[in-house]
Order: C-alpha cells, then sequence, then structure tokens
C-alpha cells in the first residue's frame, strides 16, 4: 500500500511540477520506484524459494527406515516349485505389499489340510526373527555371530546352491583341474611332490605305492605295529595335501578363489561328512585363505561361515578347533593375532569379555599331534566312560578341557608340525627338516599369533622341549622377537631328551632296516647338534629367570610287540635347571593324566598357577 501511495505522489508530482524541472524529477522518481519494486521482488523470491525448500525437506521419506521397515516383514522361505504352489488357494493381495506375501502365504500354509505342510510351516514360523537378522546381517556381524558361544545356529542362512559338475566330470577330475591351474613354478620341492603325485597317479597306484602317507598317529611310534599294513590313500587326499601347501602362498589362495575352489571344497566337505580326515585338511586350506583380509567377504559369501559356525559347536575337539582358527582369522574386529597353519587355540575359542593374561603353549613331539599327544591316558575303564562323553571323566584333549576350566585367564595354544621316525615313513621324502628349521618356523608362527604380547608357559613333550630350547635361543639373538625371551615365565619339559634317547641309538643301529629321519638322528646321544643345543641352552639360561619343571618316565615303552624299550632315561630328561621328577608311566603317557586328580595333571596345574601368580593377580 505505502508503495502504490508513493506512486500517485510521484505521478502527480510530475503532473504539477513547473516545465524547466519536469523531466529531472521525472527520471529521479522512476529510479526510486525501480529500486523499491526490485528489492521488493528479490526478497519475495528468497523467501518463497526457503520455504518451498523447507517443506519439501520435511516432506522427504528416509528411504533406508522404508526399508527396514519391508525387512520386518520379510521371511526366508525354502523355494517352492511352481507345481507346488499351484496346489495353494489364492489370495487377494490388492492391499498387501510384494514383501508380505511370504508371510501371509505361511499363515495359510499353517491351515493347511495336510499335516506334514502345517508342521513345516509353524517350524518356518518359529524360525521368522531368525531369518530376518540372518538376511540383515553384513560381514563383521555373521562373523562375530559364528564365534559367540550362545548364538543360534538359525542365525545363519543356508550355503547357497553350489554349481552343477561339469557333464562327465567328477569331483576327483575337478580337483586335479584345480590344481593343474595353480602355478608350478618356484615352489618348494614338498609342494611339487605332492602336486605331481596328485596330478599323474590313480587312486588305486597311490595306495600300493605309498601306503602309510597320512598315518599321523598321535600315539607316538604307531609305525612299528603297522610295518606291514598298506592305509588307504586316494587322489583327493593326495589333492588336499597338495592345497593345503598351496593355500600357504598369498597368490596362490587368489587363483583357487577365482578358479571356483571354495565351492568345490564346499561340495567335498558335505560329501566327505563321515571322514574327519579330510573335513580337517579342507578346514586347513580355508583357515590358510582366511589369513587373507581381501578374501574375507568371498569367504562369506560362498557360505563357509554357516558350515564353520555348526562345526564350532562339535562335541569333537579337532574339528571345532580347526573351525575356531578360520573364525578367528576372519574376526578382524576383535583379534589382531593370525593363526597360521598348524597353530591353534583351544581357549578361548569363542569371543569373551573375559581378559585373558598369559599364555600356554603346548608343543608335541616325534609322531605326536596338537590334539591327540594331550589326551587323557587309555585305560580300559576309560575307554567304556569315553561312550558317555563326559568330559569330566574323559578328554580327548585335557589342556581344552581341565586347563581352560581351571584357568579361564589363559590362552591356551597348541601347535603341530610334521615328523618321522622312519624316511620309510615321511610325508614328503623330499622333506629333510632339522630342530633348527623347524624351531625358526614355529616361531615366525608363534610370533604372528601374539606370542611375546603377555606372559608364557611353555609346555614340551619329548622332541618338542628341544624345539622350546632352540626357538628361545633363536629369540633372543633377533631384536624383533625379545618380547617372547622377556615374558617368557616358565617351561615344562615331559620327558625331553636333552642328553639323547635310546629311541635315536637303537634306530641308528638298524639304520639300513629303518632308515631313521633327520629328527631322529639329531636325538643321538653323540649327536653334535644336540650337545651344542644343550650347552648352549644352560648358559642362555641362567641369567634368566625361568621356572623350569621336568618330568621323567620310569617305566619302558612297548614298541610293536616285540620291542621294549626305555626312550629317555632319567639322567637324559635332567636338563640341569629346576626340579626333576620321576613318574612310573611310560614314555607315551608321561603327558598323559589317568585322571584330572592324578598327580600328573594337579602338579602342572599348580606350577601355572604359581609361576604365572603375579600375572594372573593383576
Amino acid at each position: 500500500m505505502s508503495l502504490a501511495a508513493y506512486c500517485v505522489i510521484c505521478c502527480r508530482r510530475i503532473g504539477t511540477s513547473i516545465p524547466p524541472l519536469k523531466s529531472i524529477t521525472y527520471w529521479r522518481d522512476i529510479r526510486n520506484i525501480i529500486k523499491f519494486t526490485g528489492s521488493l521482488i528479490l526478497g519475495g523470491s528468497l523467501f518463497l524459494t526457503y520455504e518451498i525448500l523447507a517443506l519439501k525437506k520435511s516432506l522427504t521419506l528416509d528411504t533406508q527406515v522404508v526399508e527396514r521397515e519391508k525387512m520386518k516383514s520379510y521371511i526366508y522361505l525354502q523355494t517352492v516349485s511352481l507345481d507346488k504352489r499351484e496346489n495353494y488357494d489364492t489370495f487377494s493381495t490388492v492391499d498387501v505389499e510384494d514383501h508380505e506375501c511370504a508371510v501371509w502365504l505361511l499363515l495359510r500354509k499353517s491351515q493347511s489340510g495336510d499335516r506334514a505342510a502345517r508342521l513345516q510351516a509353524v517350524q518356518e514360523m518359529s524360525d521368522y526373527q531368525y531369518r530376518i537378522i540372518a538376511q540383515a546381517c553384513d560381514l563383521r556381524t555373521l562373523i562375530g555371530l559364528a564365534r559367540s558361544k550362545e548364538s543360534d545356529l538359525r542365525f545363519f542362512l543356508p550355503p547357497p546352491p553350489l554349481p552343477s559338475l561339469k557333464e562327465d566330470s567328477s569331483i576327483e577330475e575337478e580337483l586335479r583341474q584345480l590344481l593343474a591351474s595353480l602355478p608350478q613354478t618356484e615352489l618348494d620341492e614338498c609342494i611339487q611332490y605332492f602336486t605331481s603325485l596328485a596330478l599323474s597317479e590313480s587312486s588305486q597306484s597311490l595306495a600300493a605305492q605309498k601306503g602309510g602317507l597320512w598315518c599321523f598317529g598321535g600315539n607316538g611310534l604307531p609305525y612299528a605295529e603297522s610295518f606291514g599294513e598298506v592305509p588307504s590313500a586316494t587322489v583327493e587326499m593326495f589333492c588336499l595335501e597338495a592345497l593345503v601347501k598351496h593355500s600357504e602362498i598369498s597368490t596362490h589362495c587368489d587363483k583357487i578363489e577365482a578358479n571356483g575352489g571354495l565351492q568345490l571344497l564346499q561340495r567335498l566337505y558335505q560329501l566327505h561328512k563321515d571322514c574327519p580326515k579330510v573335513q580337517r585338511n579342507i578346514m586347513r586350506i580355508i583357515g590358510n585363505m582366511a589369513l587373507n583380509e581381501h578374501l574375507h567377504s568371498t569367504i562369506v559369501r560362498s557360505g563357509w561361515v554357516s558350515i564353520l559356525a555348526e562345526a564350532m559347536k562339535s562335541q569333537r575337539i579337532m574339528e571345532a578347533s580347526h573351525a575356531a582358527r578360520t573364525l578367528a582369522n576372519l574376526d578382524r574386529e576383535t583379534m589382531q593375532e593370525k593363526y597360521q597353519d598348524g597353530v591353534y587355540v583351544l581357549h578361548p575359542q569363542y569371543r569373551t569379555s573375559q581378559p585373558i593374561k598369559a599364555d600356554v603353549l603346548f608343543i608335541h613331539g616325534l609322531m605326536g599331534a596338537a590334539f591327540k599327544t594331550w589326551r587323557q591316558q587309555d585305560t580300559e575303564q576309560v575307554l567304556t566312560e569315553k561312550i558317555l562323553e563326559d568330559e569330566g571323566r574323559y578328554t580327548t584333549c585335557w589342556p581344552k578341557t581341565w586347563l581352560a576350566r581351571d584357568c579361564p585367564a589363559l590362552r591356551i595354544i597348541s601347535v603341530e608340525y610334521d615328523t618321522s621316525l622312519s624316511d620309510w615313513r615321511t610325508r614328503c621324502p623330499m622333506e629333510r627338516k632339522s630342530i633348527a628349521f623347524r624351531s625358526n618356523e614355529l616361531l615366525r608362527k608363534l610370533r604372528a599369533a601374539g606370542v611375546g604380547d603377555r606372559p608364557v608357559i611353555w609346555v614340551s613333550h619329548s622332541m618338542g622341549g628341544l624345539l622350546v630350547k632352540k626357538m628361545l635361543l633363536e629369540a633372543s639373538k633377533k631384536p624383533e622377537m625379545s618380547a617372547v625371551i622377556n615374558n617368557t615365565r616358565g617351561i615344562i619339559f615331559y620327558s625331553v631328551p636333552h642328553h639323547g634317547s635310546h629311541l635315536a641309538e637303537y634306530s641308528v643301529n638298524i639304520r639300513y632296516l629303518l632308515f631313521p629321519s633327520l629328527e631322529v638322528k639329531e636325538l643321538s646321544k653323540d649327536s653334535p647338534a644336540l650337545k651344542t643345543l644343550q650347552d648352549d641352552f644352560l648358559e642362555f639360561a641362567k641369567d634368566k629367570n625361568f621356572q623350569v619343571l621336568n618330568f621323567v618316565e620310569t617305566l619302558p615303552t612297548y614298541i610293536g610287540s616285540m620291542i621294549k624299550l626305555h626312550v629317555v632315561p632319567v639322567e637324559s630328561a635332567d636338563l640341569g635347571i629346576g626340579d626333576l621328577i620321576p613318574v612310573d608311566v611310560d614314555h607315551l603317557n608321561i603327558c598323559k593324566p589317568k585322571k584330572k586328580d592324578a598327580f600328573l595333571y594337579q602338579r602342572t596345574l599348580q606350577f601355572i598357577c604359581e609361576t604365572l601368580a603375579k600375572d594372573l593377580e593383576n
């Protein structure tokens, strides 16, 4: 209104003004009108623009919220063929979103006249909330659930359908093709050996030519009892062993994944549910591949996490431990350590809020294994109690069950490495590994697993004790390994031949028959390497505050049905440091307590608790 009035006044003024000033006043008033009109138009435009943008923002919907609301109504259903779908009564979908149809299908199915259909519908409805979460989980959440002790297996979707095998092909042939696609140059001799063996031989000729290749034992010295037997060995097993070796090389893991190895191994795993040895080798391959973080998403998408989560809940300690290693390597949310092939965490295998204050490491000996070496002693009474599957009465790995319960603040690790008594029985004929070579290999793997970051106690049996001594000596020479030395609190030796073994002498005396392996030769009393190791360790340990406990057998060990041998005599088991305790058992059972309240276990537990008392209190 003010602007209009001003315009009228200006016009009257122009009309009544005197003639000489008429043109000057006219243009002055026109400029004033333009200024006010422009300001009004610009201000109004800005105001209208602001109001429009504010209104648009208030009316914009968050699409993620909408998707989440849709997910609440989404349910995982088993695939139903078109023929079966035709049998369902039709229902109106006028007011039903597409993603809600599955829910109403289940409700309709639960009222079916077919009892089997009703039961299936109720079962699927009971899994409804789990399936919602399973399909919404990202990689980290899914792995976290798999490593959570109380998680329900219904949180994990079944693995996706596997691709069909090619026509006129078999799993054996697919494995051969996978192996052939991997690089064959610049490999160590053992990888070349296993690869060429798997690619060139038939399963029948393998069984005839390489009997005993897969005899891991765990009892120690089992070879004499079955010296004339030929264990079954298939091309699939040799292919898997070659793939285990290849999977230790990062670039080869990429090739395995790119050529469909994850799906092929999953098919083989499902086919051999009754063969733990095959499944363990497959788990080793997947665990090695999981060391490469760029492959994690592919491993998860291929459905392996659901398989691993189920294996983690297995009553078989070996199966659960292999799965635990793989999942730990996949879990980069709570884990910094990486567990390479042969390094297994026995406790804790799940995520835990319990602070871990120290490590206890178990190193087996000649012909031993990461699990079976540390089982409970086998007696006739115990063997009958195995059927009850009561870990309180019998355990296949006492560090996993007894020690973990008595000392929950410990991380318990067991390692595994290949050994042989005779070159007749070696897994790889080209493999000649000395104690020095093995100790460096194990030390590197253990450091990658975080050993040395907290207080450590070493527990060893037989040749494993020599490896511990050599590892500590090697660590003392490398600045990057100084933490291992600084945090070592104590060592337990179970019948360790510090000064040689009668077994080595016996094997050397009949060397033309047994062809003793390099490990056995190094255990002989006149071995320069053994004497140097003992002298160097005593010199090294005298300035350290290591606590040492030595156990030694007093009974001879039966090797087969004809040979009786005192493997490690008392004088050889005397390190010269710490207590030496004779025990009335043989060499195989010196590390296998009869029961939880037996002297062997209770004295071991006492040593661990006393040595780590200050660390466990802090």
